[in-house]
């Protein structure tokens, strides 16, 4: 049987909170770390089911990885043709990221592999990025374009020119990936920015990665170096406390050391247009990201059209964005936004069933939803087995009128490890059902 929590309106949020390492950096971090030349210590490491499935393959492939603490990696790096065949199917568990880039460098090995996930990821598209590497000569067979994805090794890859139908990191972090191992230069075009965390990392291991935002390009044959990575901490697990202690009254919470990628903080744009009160203080860089300390208070929301430009920067930010727009006064209106469905769940739909429940009027088509602000009320809402939505709607029963019962939660762990202990500790009302 799977948990379920029990969430209600708790105290003012208050204090220092420093949430987990950034899930996309400590992925790529230990990726990178592998097929670079050298040792690489991760500090900062994300201690969640996702990222430990990534490290765990990795280990299977013949890595050496040692883990003296939580928090830290030691990645013994093997070069770029140094992996080993696995004995078996490598299995990511729920983790998407890990599936799509290691599709892209796996394509590059000279032996066969077979990516499996769970229930979840198994439903989810894979075929958007099969197509591409197919185009860069690698052979990815799946099921109706979906996991497992049986790769076939020992195939001469080569670069493309090749503009993304839909902007979606993975995907192009995948091409860059592959084009370690490809002959000429693989050079990627989106059709609006995405996150850039493989660029800067790419380039910072020393590959020929050129960058701007919408485009990147890189040059096969380039071995990487390891380095020493610093992972700032999550902006999308800050993000469940930037909403709260925004709508909860009295509210004033301080985040430490938040990574502050300009391709991920489109939720600080879109929630301070709305009126909320967010200040960074201390910037600074961490790991090759720039990163702050986010002081959030409480205050009024009014519901906007979310700016179109800033969807791509706030995609894992969606749900969370949802329960600010219930707690808004007016219609909070979301366009361009069809990438939420095929994520962990659909989360258009997700969100928009449990907001129903709990009182708030939400209209949807395929890539647009139309919140309309109002007062919450509790009852039972299913998460659907996706972290973010489980922790969203924790979130919104802060500001209900009752208890909410929230099912279907044990993905939380999947990114945010403790954030129960973490949420009730900051004041929210929270237990185990």
């Amino acid at each position: 049987m799977s948990r379920a929590w029990i969430a209600s309106p708790g105290a003012p949020l208050r204090g220092e909170l420093a949430v987990p390492g950034d899930k996309s950096i400590s992925h790529r971090a230990i990726m990178l770390g592998a097929i670079a030349e050298g040792t690489t210590r991760i500090e900062g490491f994300l201690e969640g089911e996702d990222t430990r499935a990534t490290a765990a393959i990795f280990r299977r492939l013949g890595v050496r990885i040692e883990a003296p603490s939580d928090g830290v990696r030691i990645v013994h790096g093997v070069g770029l043709h140094g992996l080993q065949p696995a004995d078996g199917p490598l299995d990511c568990g729920n983790a998407g990221t890990a599936m799509r880039l290691l599709a892209g460098l796996l394509a590059g090995q000279r032996f066969d592999s077979v990516l499996v996930g769970d229930a979840s990821l198994s439903a989810r598209p894979m075929r958007r990025v099969i197509e591409p590497l197919a185009a860069m000569g690698a052979v990815i067979e799946a099921d109706d374009g979906r996991a497992p994805l049986r790769i076939r090794g020992g195939q001469p890859l080569r670069g493309i020119d090749y503009t993304l139908p839909v902007a979606s990191a993975q995907v192009k972090s995948a091409l860059l990936l592959a084009g370690l191992y490809a002959d000429g230069e693989t050079h990627v075009r989106e059709p609006h920015p995405t996150r850039d965390y493989s660029e800067r990392m790419l380039a910072a291991f020393g590959a020929s990665c050129a960058f701007v935002p919408g485009e990147a390009a890189i040059l096969g044959g380039f071995p990487l170096q390891a380095r020493d990575v610093q992972v700032p901490a999550d902006f999308s697990s800050a993000a469940f406390f930037i909403v709260a202690a925004s709508v909860v009254p009295g509210s004033e919470l301080l985040l430490r050391r938040v990574g502050m990628n300009p391709r991920r903080t489109g939720l600080l744009h879109v929630l301070r247009a709305m009126g909320a009160d967010i200040v960074a203080l201390r910037p600074g860089e961490q790991g090759g990201e720039p990163v702050a300390d986010l002081r959030v208070r409480h205050a009024p929301l009014r519901g906007i059209e979310v700016p179109e430009q800033h969807v791509p920067d706030m995609i894992d930010e969606f749900p969370a964005l949802f329960v600010a727009a219930a707690c808004a006064e007016g219609e909070t209106v979301v366009r361009g936004a069809g990438e939420l469905r095929v994520k962990e769940s659909d989360r258009i739909a997700t969100m928009a069933a449990g907001l129903r429940v709990l009182g708030i009027r939400v209209d949807e088509a395929p890539d647009v939803a139309t919140i309309a602000g109002g007062p919450l009320q509790g009852g039972e809402v299913d998460a659907h087995g996706d972290h973010r939505i489980a922790m969203s709607l924790c979130v919104a029963a802060q500001v209900a009128a009752g208890a909410v019962r929230i099912t279907d939660v044990d993905n939380v762990a999947t990114s945010f490890p403790g954030f129960d202990d973490l949420a009730r500790g900051a004041g929210f009302g929270l237990r185990a059902a």
